[in-house]
């Protein structure tokens, strides 16, 4: 025998074997198998009967009145097809029902039909390209609501963090901050109430654990296994079976350095650290990266040149979304970009970095460094009810902003929680934003509708 045909029916065999598993008892797949072989014998009845005439010159035997009672040969030939037919198509449908529904039960959630799930899934699978770029809490509540209409998320966030446990782990390990990335994937995950909890969760106590979080060492425990930054956030994506994925701005380690006018002065310090810089009570005039050469990561300028929509903010404006931007390589990708462009305004104001501001103010300070023409539409929120607590204010739309064609301004803000906005309101209004200046979509299910 050569050895060809021994490859040959080496694979044969390993096809057997391999098919003969979904005989294995308990997998609940073997009854919907006859079930379609069943169906399949019926609509072959059905066609011969159909097409040929097999009682034509049989014998008059014992048996003929049994074949003539079990093949109904008592109705006329055309609807004898139909009952044949119809019941092996309507096993063949049954059966393929319950092979799909028992294939399917591990992955089903609880209290939803599997159609919904197939069509939600299809239609979120069909959603525009966005990509989201800040940081903070700001960006997951961007991407909580997003994920409604959309898998094809993209979230870019800042890695110059050096503050409390992201900090710590930065100076211990020389690993990049993992916080707002963490943040990022409880956002992007199905059970997002439940990995909130478990990655917000802070060990406390003396013990070398008190005060880091479980979600940045999770990350950080993912660095030491794959060898890489890059490598842990992305298999802490599939682990977490997120949709979209969450990536750095660049993976160099970079710091944040600021000039700070001090208040009733014209004098100006030098700040150095992300974490550094609210700290220091003075309006903050100029803010860059060190080193200011920094590279940025290559899958976001591929993400942010192939995405549909890029929204910007909300989040700390100089310590959070700006340093995104600092990245010069992304800032470029951002201007090649043929994508509708949003920037999102903060709610409130920040203390130590934003107090004072209004809409117009944040504005003027993003254009500074990105320039006029980036922005397509800036979305305000109008709404101002409520009272605030601390040195915090509103940042209100004021007259001069108003008449900005590109403003938009409407009820954005979370009633449960008065400084940040309500994300199922801000994606409504960014999806409605951006399928009013991309046309009707061809094609497509209609993305303005939540799952």
């Amino acid at each position: 025998m050569s050895r060809r045909r021994e490859l040959w029916l080496l694979s044969v065999r390993r096809e057997i074997k391999s098919l003969s598993r979904w005989l294995v008892p308990g997998l609940g797949v073997k009854r919907w198998f006859l079930v379609l072989m069943t169906g399949i014998t019926f609509i072959g009845v059905g066609l011969a009967i159909l097409l040929l005439d097999v009682y034509r010159g049989m014998p008059d035997t014992w048996w003929l009145p049994i074949v003539t009672f079990l093949s109904l040969r008592f109705l006329t030939r055309p609807l004898r097809m139909l009952i044949f037919g119809g019941l092996g198509f309507g096993l063949i449908g049954l059966g393929l029902w319950g092979l799909n529904r028992s294939l399917l039960v591990p992955f089903l959630r609880p209290g939803q039909r599997l159609v919904d799930q197939v069509s939600d899934y299809r239609r979120r699978e069909r959603g525009p390209r966005v990509v989201v770029v800040g940081g903070g809490h700001g960006i997951a509540t961007v991407l909580r609501g997003l994920k409604e209409y959309t898998n094809n998320l993209t979230a870019v966030v800042s890695v110059a963090d050096d503050g409390g446990s992201s900090g710590e782990l930065r100076r211990d390990l020389g690993i990049l901050p993992p916080g707002d990335i963490r943040n990022c994937l409880a956002a992007l995950s199905d059970d997002e109430a439940l990995l909130t909890q478990l990655f917000q969760y802070r060990f406390g106590g003396d013990t070398g654990l008190g005060g880091h979080s479980f979600g940045n060492l999770f990350i950080s425990s993912l660095v030491d296994i794959t060898g890489s930054f890059e490598k842990a956030v992305a298999e802490s994506g599939r682990v977490l079976s997120v949709h979209g994925q969450v990536l750095p701005a660049t993976l160099h380690n970079v710091r944040l350095v600021a000039d700070v006018r001090l208040p009733n002065t014209d004098n100006e310090v030098r700040v150095e650290g992300e974490s550094q810089i609210p700290k220091i009570a003075g309006r903050v005039r100029r803010v860059w990266l060190e080193p200011n050469d920094a590279s940025a990561y290559p899958p976001v300028i591929q993400a942010v040149l192939a995405a549909d929509m890029i929204v910007i903010g909300p989040g700390s404006l100089y310590t959070s979304i700006l340093p995104n931007i600092l990245v010069r390589d992304l800032l470029e990708a951002i201007h090649a970009s043929r994508a509708v462009k949003l920037f999102i305004t903060n709610i409130t104001t920040q203390p130590g970095e934003t107090e004072k501001y209004t809409s117009s103010d944040h504005i003027h300070a993003l254009e500074d460094l990105i320039g006029f023409t980036l922005v397509d539409v800036i979305v305000c929120n109008s709404c101002y009810d409520g009272e605030l607590a601390g040195n915090v204010h509103w940042v209100r739309v004021d007259e001069g902003e108003a008449r900005d064609p590109r403003v938009y301004f409407t009820d954005l803000f979370d009633r449960d929680n008065l400084s940040r906005h309500d994300s199922a309101k801000l994606a409504q209004t960014m999806m409605a934003l951006y399928n009013e200046r991309t046309g009707p979509l061809t094609n497509k299910e209609d993305t303005t509708r939540p799952r």
